[in-house]
């Protein structure tokens, strides 16, 4: 067993899997500061130890020569490309599937099945997104497990690199995302279900399959990531419907949405050098406690947006007209959020620096938790709540719904 292990987290089986797909490793002239940049220009990691990671976030923030490079050469005297691309068909697949399991992609994509399809299906999607999500982010910081190391893998990605990598939370996330859904769906919309199959397998083995492509996972990462999200999913799944009578209908789901996700936020594990994960973590736990609130608040309205009629109901009839109402829907519906976000980021920060006393100019302050905490959770939450009680009712409004 343990040999087995050791092969599935042996780094040269992710280096394999790129030259296959046609991403080979290209020598890397060093320069004074030992990083490159990809063809693409976005700056690659050499070989570093944890310690050297540690400081890295430092090291962006005071070096003004750390720069994106159009021209694909390394920055300074290196002239040496990273890495060579001979599939780009395959490239540029992998690479939109690594967005697919971004924060970000989810953030914007979930509340589209809320304004377009059924409120239902998204407040189940958020509910096992944060769920899987924490979990993943907190067993990454307790096991301290590494990332392959480059050489001899390409690393595509520079944000996360400082963070460990067992297990995989971009698969935790598209499994656990594609298969609620999968699963959920079939109650309340008409569907083919081997078809849904077929897109839940598809799309969350693009991206299982694109955290080996950019390098950023082991095949042990990413096969715990899977295994981790079905166990999870099949110890929850009995508790669905209960946890959904709960979270719209007691009179503590509220308080319990906000208090405990803010708690495991603010007690999460402490490392001994900055990394992203506890930020995600709090925008995560931020908006999925937004939006449940703002379900229970929906439902105490008598105001759900639910589907008409018996369950389930038809698929839309994609029409030209349809399309152009969920096009608007998008368009509005992300203004009002990213405002949101933007108004309530720029107010919290504005309120922290002032309890906390520091200086409007000192970027490096986000990091702390006492800052960095409070401020993602209370503006995803606000982002949450803007999604799940106000978009909805402007699109009555201006006619859109």
């Amino acid at each position: 067993m343990l040999e087995l292990l050791a092969y599935l987290q042996d780094p040269e089986l992710v280096a394999r899997f790129q030259r296959r797909c046609g991403l080979f490793l290209v020598e890397a002239a060093h320069h004074s500061r030992g990083k490159t940049s990809s063809p693409a220009g976005t700056p690659v990691h050499a070989d570093k130890s944890r310690e050297q990671l540690r400081g890295r976030w430092d090291h962006q923030d005071n070096n003004s020569n750390y720069k994106h490079k159009e021209n694909g050469y390394a920055a300074g005297a290196c002239s040496t490309p990273q890495y060579e691309v001979r599939n780009w068909l395959l490239h540029l697949l992998f690479l939109l599937s690594a967005g697919l399991g971004h924060e970000i992609f989810y953030i914007t994509c979930l509340p589209c099945i809320h304004w377009s399809l059924d409120p239902f299906l998204c407040r189940r999607l958020v509910n096992m997104w944060a769920l899987v999500m924490y979990v993943g982010q907190v067993m990454k910081d307790l096991l301290k497990l590494p990332r392959p190391p480059s050489p001899p893998v390409v690393k595509l990605e520079t944000r996360v690199d400082a963070e460990y990598g067992l297990p995989s939370t971009h698969a935790m996330a598209a499994t656990a995302i594609s298969f609620t859904l999968l699963l959920s769906a079939p109650a309340r919309i008409q569907f083919q279900f081997e078809v849904g199959l077929l897109i839940a397998v598809t799309l969350s083995s693009l991206v299982c399959l694109s955290r080996l492509y950019t390098g950023m996972h082991s095949v042990l990462d990413v096969i715990c990531g899977i295994l981790i999200s079905a166990i999870l999913m099949f110890a929850t799944y009995p508790y669905w419907e209960t946890f959904d009578h709960f979270q719209l209908t007691s009179h503590v789901s509220p308080v319990v949405a906000l208090a405990l996700p803010f708690f495991l936020c603010y007690t999460y594990p402490e490392l001994d050098y900055y990394s992203t994960t506890r930020g995600d973590t709090t925008t995560i736990l931020g908006a999925g406690a937004g939006s449940s609130v703002g379900y229970w608040v929906n439902e105490q309205l008598g105001q759900t947006f639910e589907p008409q009629g018996v369950l389930p109901v038809p698929l839309p009839t994609l029409t030209a007209n349809v399309l152009a109402l969920g096009v608007a829907r998008l368009l509005v519906g992300a203004l009002a959020l990213v405002g949101t976000r933007q108004v309530v980021k720029t107010l919290s920060l504005r309120v922290l620096y002032s309890w906390y006393r520091v200086p409007n100019h000192d970027d490096s302050a986000r990091r702390r938790r006492e800052i960095e905490v409070p401020y993602k959770f209370v503006t995803y939450t606000a982002v949450g709540l803007v999604n799940s009680i106000v978009v909805s009712r402007v699109f009555v409004v201006l006619g859109l719904l």
